[in-house]
């Protein structure tokens, strides 16, 4: 029985398994935005440039193939934060999940473009862009709300329009910061006071043309929101025709530009047309909305057709080719390291066993021990020098004749030389030999007790 389960095994090569993984990953993901800092970032002779794609919490790796790096406005460089149009992959050769770079660019206003349109994704969802929710405006508004800079030309074209088309109607600004920071939030803060006072029939929020970064106030969230609950219906006039933000997806009418604004609300003979232009504008957004779901079908086509390409099969084996090279020059630094190491310690042992070296050595040792032997007698005088006179003042502390220095004198008995140590050894009469510390003395007892 365990013969024949080995034998209905599925056992998979590691090359298919990276094969099929690679497949999965490819298939499973549409082309993506990715935002993060280059590091390790190397281009070999090849011309393709790899790097790591990395954020706070993770990193990846990436590459741009030779044909893609030749398209790129700038050169990259470790350390910048860029936007990358990207592919998932899997390079087999090392199992490693990487990304392949369709497109990049440093980050900046192309980051804005991304938070704007995952905001616009996100309130999309919402039904905040929701077109059912957009108000008709008033054919024969009695009053007109103006959102905008005060000093700005885009007021002076409004007031000029308005001027031209319907000098009768009533005009109320609400002045406001268009750009920079605190923009939105006075904007805001206007729309808010325009609603209390309910003094308007249809208000519109307008600034002139500018960069995105100049725009951003209108792609505000609070804003964009505070424009879709507003009781009085809005029309934006923001930028030139070109510019679309969410404020403009958010308003129940857009204008292309302010003056454009102006001719929406303002009533006119033209009035209709204007609805006609409005409502063709609209008929655009829905015809780019079909258009970028069929280039997304397209896209997801093409790049199923450009995984059975030659050419994706060649990038593959050119990325392995240059990995290959990689390894090959670090295998060749570590012998070449290794022989210079073992050059060297065969050096060292060759000078150490070279005679003129071992000359030298014992010349060295041989002048060190003749001066040690020059210098012997004469260490070796003075220490038993310092020892005799030690001994000497020993022997002179214990010598009879030290005592005697001192005012003692040694008694002997006349003729015999006996030593005198008690009185009762002499009588009255008696001679006696003393000796001093200087000279000897003779001398008769008078009296012995």
């Amino acid at each position: 029985m365990a013969a024949d389960y080995d034998l209905n095994r599925d056992i998979w090569t590691v090359s298919r398994l990276t094969r099929e993984v690679r497949a999965v990953l490819e298939g499973s993901f549409p082309l993506l935005w990715v935002e993060g800092e280059i590091s390790n970032l190397s281009q070999p002779a090849s011309g393709h440039l790899y790097f790591s794609l990395k954020d706070p919490a993770a990193q990846v790796r990436c590459a741009i193939f030779r044909n893609k790096r030749l398209l790129l406005g700038f050169r990259p460089a470790n350390g910048q934060q860029v936007l990358a149009r990207v592919r998932v992959s899997l390079y087999e050769g090392r199992g490693d999940f990487q990304l392949v770079v369709e497109h990049l660019e440093p980050a900046g206003e192309g980051a804005l473009r991304l938070e704007s349109e995952r905001l616009k994704r996100k309130l999309a969802a919402e039904g905040i862009f929701d077109a059912s929710l957009k108000r008709p405006l008033p054919a024969f508004p009695r009053r007109v709300g103006l959102i905008t800079s005060p000093t700005g030309a885009a007021v002076r074209d409004l007031i000029s329009i308005f001027g031209r088309r319907f000098p009768a109607l009533p005009l109320v600004i609400y002045p406001a910061q268009v750009q920079g920071e605190g923009a939105a939030a006075e904007l805001l803060e206007m729309l808010a006071l325009a609603n209390r006072r309910a003094e308007c029939d249809v208000l519109i929020l307008a600034r002139g043309g500018g960069s995105l970064e100049d725009l951003q106030a209108f792609n505000d969230e609070a804003l964009t929101r505070a424009i879709r609950a507003s009781a009085i219906p809005v029309v934006t006039g923001i930028g030139h025709e070109i510019d679309f933000t969410l404020a403009d997806l958010a308003a129940d009418q857009r204008g292309a530009t302010p003056s454009a604004a102006a001719e929406l609300v303002s009533p006119s003979a033209a009035h209709l047309q204007q609805r006609l232009t409005a409502l063709e504008q609209r008929l655009h957004l829905a015809q780019g909305r079909s258009l970028e779901s069929l280039r997304y079908r397209w896209q997801t086509a093409a790049h199923r057709l450009r995984q059975q390409h030659p050419l994706a099969e060649l990038e593959r084996r050119q990325q392995r080719t240059d990995d290959l090279e990689r390894r090959l020059g670090d295998a060749l630094r570590r012998r070449l390291d290794g022989q210079h190491r073992r050059r060297d310690q065969a050096w060292s042992r060759l000078m150490h066993l070279n005679p003129v070296t071992r000359l030298a050595i014992l010349r060295q040792r041989l002048a060190a021990l003749d001066a040690r032997l020059r210098q012997a007698p004469s260490r070796q005088l003075a220490l038993r020098r310092e020892h005799l006179a030690g001994l000497a003042l020993a022997l002179d502390a214990l010598s009879p004749l030290g005592t005697l220095g001192r005012g003692y004198a040694i008694l002997r008995r006349t003729g015999t030389g006996e030593l005198i140590r008690d009185a009762s050894q002499v009588a009255v009469g008696d001679l006696i030999d003393a000796r001093l510390g200087r000279g000897h003395l003779t001398a008769r007892i008078e009296d012995a007790s």
